[in-house]
Parts: structure tokens; sequence; C-alpha cells
């Protein structure tokens, strides 16, 4: 009885493996489906991840190349700011200038103009020594007065000059050559100045020594007593001998100056 019991019992065991395998065998291909399933949808999320990483990476690229961009241009505009306004001051100060330059010009002719006739009075009225010298270069510069291709800053520069040169021969001595008219007779003769004090003559053979009377505004002739005061005097002042002491007659006006 209890081996019939015991066959039922394995009969049993036998019947419900064979009910229970199929079964078991559906889970499980549910199971790997679903995991396989699973897998695929990790690896496509892994995908989405990886492709999001890469997009972030490359977004936080520019967005720093942006921002680099942006502080350089805000460096650079401030910097453009800076010089705009140094140029609007540098316009306003070349306007300014210009106005100035304006009311120089207007001015500077006027000034010009007279110091030119000043000069001439002044040749005029000075010791005649160097006269075609003087005269030349005065009429060159009443002739650059009316040039338009002549700046007015170039004709004041070259009054001053002239003015320069007149002062010079104040503070000289000189000896020279030239023609000297007497008595409707010229001739060449040695011509001792004295800075704008006297202004001497002295035939070469030293046959007749004179000066000029600025009173009486003429040549007087001298006594023989200074010929050789004169002759000395004109090889002081070519540099021949030492500079000494000389006795001259010098008119009472321009030694009271």
């Amino acid at each position: 009885m209890i081996i019939f019991r015991r066959q039922i019992h394995c009969l049993l065991i036998a019947t419900l493996g064979v009910v229970v395998h199929p079964v078991f065998a559906e889970h499980l291909n549910e199971a790997i489906n679903v995991e396989t399933t699973t897998n695929i949808a990790a690896i496509r999320s892994q995908k989405k991840i990886d492709a999001l990483s890469d997009k972030t990476h490359k977004m936080l690229g520019q967005y720093r190349s942006a921002t680099h961009q942006t502080e350089t241009l805000l460096t650079y505009n401030k910097h453009l700011q800076d010089l705009l306004s140094s140029q609007e001051q540098e316009k306003a100060s070349l306007e300014q200038q210009l106005k100035e330059i304006e009311i120089t010009q207007r001015e500077i002719v006027p000034l010009i103009l007279r110091m030119l006739d000043s000069l001439d009075k002044f040749i005029a009225l000075d010791l005649p020594f160097l006269p075609e010298e003087r005269t030349q270069r005065l009429a060159k510069l009443k002739e650059m007065m009316v040039r338009a291709d002549v700046t007015n800053a170039q004709k004041f520069r070259r009054i001053l000059e002239a003015y320069q040169i007149e002062n010079d021969y104040g503070n000289t001595i000189e000896a020279y050559r030239a023609d000297l008219t007497l008595q409707g007779e010229t001739s060449s003769v040695d011509f001792l100045r004295l800075g704008r004090v006297a202004l001497y003559y002295q035939r070469f053979d030293g046959s007749e020594t004179g000066y000029w009377n600025k009173e009486q505004k003429q040549w007087q002739i001298l006594a023989e007593d200074y010929r050789n005061a004169i002759r000395k005097g004109l090889r002081i002042a070519r540099k021949e001998t030492a500079p000494d002491l000389l006795t001259l007659p010098i008119p009472v006006a321009e030694a009271g100056q």
C-alpha cells in the first residue's frame, strides 16, 4: 500500500513538472524580453545622455566664448568712448585755435605792414652805410608782402630777420669798400663803421678822410690829423691788427645818445 502511494506521488510530481515547465519558460522569456528592452532603453538613454553632454559642453564653450567676446567688446567700447571724448576735446581745442588763428591773421598783417614801414623810416634816418644792401633787402621785403604764395608767418619771420640784422649793426665795427659821390664825382673809398655811432670814409691813397655829419646829413672832410686813426680803425675792423684805442671825432648828438 505504501509503495502504491509512493508511485502515485511520483506520478503527480512528474505530471506537475510537465505542466509547470511551459509556464516557467514563458515567464523566463518575458523576463529576458523585459531585460533586453530595458537594456536597449538604457543604451538609448545613455546615447541621449552622451549627446546631451556633448551639446552641453559645446554650449558651455560657446557661452564662455561669448562671455569673453562680450568682455572684450565692453573693454573696446570703453576705449572708444574715451577716445571719442578725447577727440571731442581735441576738436573743441582745434576750433578754438582756428578762431584764434583767424583773429591773429587779421591782426598780424597790419603789424607786419607797420613793422616794414618803421624799418623803412629807420634806414632812411640811419647812417648811410651799406646803402645798396639795405635798400635791396627792404625792396625784397616790400615785394614779398604782396605775394600770395608766401604765408603771413613767413613774411613775419623775414621781417624779424631784417630787424635782427639791423640790430646787429649796432654792436659791430665794419670796414668795406663802396662808391661814394662827392661834389658830383663818384669814386671808390674805404668805409669804417663804428656800430651806429659814426661812419667814416677814406680814399685809398689816404689823401682825404671824412665822416657822415648826421645833423647836417652830409659828408664832412676831417683834418689830416685823423688820417692815421681812420687807417688804423680800418685795419682793426678787417682783423689785420689787434684792437686798440682810437681818437676819432664823434658827433655830439650821437655821443649823447
